[in-house]
């Protein structure tokens, strides 16, 4: 094509190639003839490898040192105080698999009645009782109605959508959620605050919304609404209701915060709000959608897992202080 006069352009439409592929064969032509095409051309020199001394010490360094005035080791610093380029402190601490930059947050349950609390819920969730329904039940408060300052972008070919940093706020709702494990659909409510008196109406709602002839079994967190006197006048007397509480510090454990996180990332994080109405239909919208093509919700991790967790993570932490 470049002997009868096609253009770079013309031969990339045709060949699906690159232009540098195009330009750099077009070159070898130009200096060896065919043998330049058929010829693999030499490779860069490989670089030595590292004494073992370097790479133990620079693995040493990072794991039990800590850079001046600095809380972690970045490439740079650590080229720089190891005397070796940045790209070897990044082959050494792929191969090692460091990452300084990284940090998982955690928190160890101190709840007196983990183990028992743990098998209990994980119980209902895998072997639900007969003639019963397992609700998992929450509150995510102070949803903020957030409206952009200014409005954005569209997305467009090469080029991802905008939304200005800044906002205004219109107010906040609270989102009152139960979630049936064993259908995947959830009763939901929106209320203005998330006192013991809105938690009872939301009990009343699970009450109309749920076959009368059903045990209700309600997993919580330990929020002081869920035990006031009040709610436990109003549970004693409904009978079919019991609550079974996750342990402190261990939210975690209540299925319906899955939903939480879902509703958060795909219709709250990006939304615009001007006014908390716009934003309970909105999160309403969401619920009907996700009712309309329920998936049950499935647990996997074994009880006994999850209580080994803590207790290594208690006897690392005991180890080390």
């Amino acid at each position: 094509m470049t002997a009868d006069g096609a253009g770079t352009m013309a031969i990339r439409a045709a060949t699906g190639k690159s232009k540098p592929t195009i330009w750099r064969w077009q070159g070898r032509y130009m200096h060896d003839g065919a043998d330049g095409l058929f010829r693999d051309a030499p490779r860069g020199k490989a670089f030595a490898a590292l004494p073992l001394e370097k790479v133990a010490a620079v693995v040493e360094r990072t794991l039990h040192h800590k850079p001046p005035n600095a809380t972690h080791w970045t490439l740079r610093s650590m080229a720089k105080d190891s005397g070796l380029a940045p790209s070897t402190i990044h082959q050494i601490w792929r191969e090692h698999r460091l990452k300084p930059h990284r940090l998982e947050r955690f928190k160890l349950s101190n709840d007196p009645r983990f183990v028992e609390k743990v098998r209990d819920v994980v119980g209902l969730y895998v072997n639900p009782p007969e003639h019963a329904l397992v609700l998992s039940v929450d509150e995510k408060s102070q949803i903020q109605a957030l409206d952009r300052t200014q409005p954005g972008l569209p997305m467009k070919k090469g080029r991802c959508g905008t939304m200005t940093h800044d906002y205004k706020r219109h107010g906040t709702t609270t989102l009152f959620a139960a979630l049936d494990v064993k259908a995947g659909t959830v009763i939901g409510q929106c209320m203005l605050r998330h006192r013991a008196s809105e938690f009872i109406r939301f009990l009343r709602l699970i009450d109309r919304r749920t076959p009368t002839d059903l045990d209700l079994h309600l997993v919580a967190d330990n929020y002081a609404a869920h035990k006031t006197a009040a709610v436990k006048r109003w549970l004693a007397r409904h009978p079919r209701f019991h609550i079974h509480f996750t342990p402190t510090s261990a939210s975690w454990l209540n299925a319906v915060e899955t939903l939480f996180a879902a509703l958060s990332k795909r219709r709250l994080k990006r939304g615009v709000f001007h006014s908390v109405l716009e934003l309970n239909q909105a999160i309403r919208d969401y619920l009907d959608g996700h009712n309309a093509d329920p998936k049950p919700f499935t647990w996997t991790a074994p009880a006994d897992t999850i209580i080994a967790k803590p207790q290594r993570g208690k006897h690392v932490l005991e180890s080390l202080h």
